[in-house]
């Protein structure tokens, strides 16, 4: 095997890497991008405070129609303009936050309507919810336009898009923040906290996974605009690796005292996807295009090293007929943690110091020792509005109050960057017969004296919920 020669990434997802051969030294070859110093440190970055945030929304599908409906409930908080291509949804956005009290403007009628709505001056947070290939290009215009962005996941699909966030929020000093609503879950901060105050001792190995039955709605043509996640499925490696990494990312201080090194990635084939296609396009034709094509395995298993000789297992599958589950296993040197599958006796998940799990009342015990602050004091109330158990408004009010209160965001750019970058760097591995390929350091070397995000909540936490 000859020596590994893949440096930095830059513009992986250009050069056609489902083709590359086999033979990893007949791999294209991938060249860094241009060694300059790090503009702006983006880690830490607290941006001047916003007394009433006003927000723009981007796409009002599945994802945009539930965020409006959970901004409502946030006290200094104005919703100026919502955007979607499809007028209808637009429109229907604009109404329901009229009657909360809100004044929004509707843009739509053609595909670039959304930039308007980012080039208007009365407004500081443009809030992301659109099919994936337009997250980037949407986060870089508004941020060139003087916006905080906050963008669903993944925040970017290639390497050289994820350089372009990273130095337009450096540039510009304006937020880039992906919407990583699982960092938020109950069990996940609670093992966040947990982590933080050494309850695991030296954590040694995380696991996440985003194992979730869609098979169906990735061929639902009223579900998905223009069938885009079909389209994007096209691509074989781990599509979305964000929801199982970003919470054991922040647990192993990834970009704030380590950074992921490199990573190997496997998929099985696919066994249904390409099956799915080719029935369908014998019965309607707008499904013939998508006849015969490859897809993406079944099953992608993707692991990582860290520089400080962590490991993190990562698996994706979104077409198998199995039960829900994002893992997230953490295993130090004292103790242990694991959410999926779901315990059956009441409790979040399970926790361990030795050969066995606590039991229901020992959990509990530690659970209440190790509550997070967040969780204290808007937990019961972001259960109460909702939005995957309560997680999505605990995102939504931790990013408002930082943003009101003047404090750096739990997620930045290098997070957003680095989490996304995962996808297409599996992409090549997988066509490389699994070979190892380096991860970039986003930070650019600023990771060895960052500090880890603090949720204790010490500052800010005033922004009330209403009714």
């Amino acid at each position: 095997m000859k020596k590994r020669e893949f440096l930095k990434i830059a513009g992986l997802g250009t050069l056609g890497i489902a083709g590359a051969k086999a033979e990893v030294e007949d791999a294209p070859s991938i060249v860094a991008p241009p060694e300059k110093k790090q503009v702006f440190n983006m880690s830490g970055y607290a941006a001047p405070k916003i007394d009433v945030v006003r927000m723009g929304y981007i796409g009002m599908g599945n994802r945009g129609s539930g965020a409006i409906k959970r901004i409502v409930h946030l006290s200094g908080v104005q919703v100026k303009g919502v955007a979607d291509i499809v007028p209808e949804k637009a429109d229907n956005a604009r109404k329901f936050l009229t009657e909360a009290g809100h004044s929004p403007d509707a843009y739509s009628g053609s595909p670039d309507a959304w930039k308007k709505l980012c080039e208007r001056e009365d407004i500081d947070l443009i809030y992301i919810c659109t099919p994936w290939a337009l997250h980037t290009p949407m986060a870089l215009y508004a941020m060139e336009h003087g916006k905080h962005v906050a963008t669903e996941i993944p925040a970017a699909t290639t390497v050289e898009d994820c350089w372009k966030l990273v130095e337009t929020s450096e540039r510009t000093k304006k937020h880039c923040m992906m919407l990583e609503n699982c960092c938020y879950d109950f069990f996940e901060l609670l093992t966040l906290n947990m982590a933080r105050q050494r309850f695991f001792g030296e954590i040694v190995h995380v696991e996440g996974a985003y194992i979730h039955d869609i098979f169906e709605s990735l061929f639902q043509k009223g579900k998905r605009y223009d069938l885009w996640r079909l389209k994007e499925n096209q691509r074989n490696g781990n599509l979305y690796p964000m929801h199982g990494l970003g919470p054991v990312a922040q647990i192993l201080d990834i970009n704030r005292g380590d950074k992921m090194d490199y990573l190997v990635s496997m998929s099985s084939n696919d066994y249904m996807l390409q099956a799915k296609a080719n029935e369908l396009a014998a019965k309607d034709p707008d499904f013939k295009k998508y006849a015969g094509k490859s897809y993406r395995g079944n099953m992608n298993t993707t692991t990582i090293k860290t520089s400080k000789g962590k490991t993190i297992m990562l698996q994706h599958d979104v077409s198998s007929p199995r039960p829900y589950s994002r893992l997230h296993l953490i295993s130090g040197t004292k103790g242990a943690a694991q959410k999926y599958p779901l315990p059956e006796d009441g409790v979040q998940g399970r926790i361990s110091h030795g050969h066995e799990w606590v039991n229901a009342e020992e959990f509990k015990v530690i659970e209440e020792k190790y509550k997070p602050e967040i969780v204290k004091r808007v937990g019961e109330l972001a259960k109460k509005v909702g939005g995957h158990g309560g997680m999505d408004f605990l995102m939504d009010w931790r990013l408002i109050d930082c943003l009101r209160n003047g404090l750096p965001l739990d997620q930045d750019v290098y997070d957003a960057a680095s989490w996304s970058v995962i996808s297409p760097l599996t992409e090549w591995s997988v066509a490389n017969r699994s070979n190892s390929i380096d991860i970039p350091d986003f930070t650019r070397g600023a990771w060895k004296k960052n500090t880890p995000v603090d949720i204790a909540l010490k500052e800010g936490g005033n922004t009330e919920v209403k009714s």
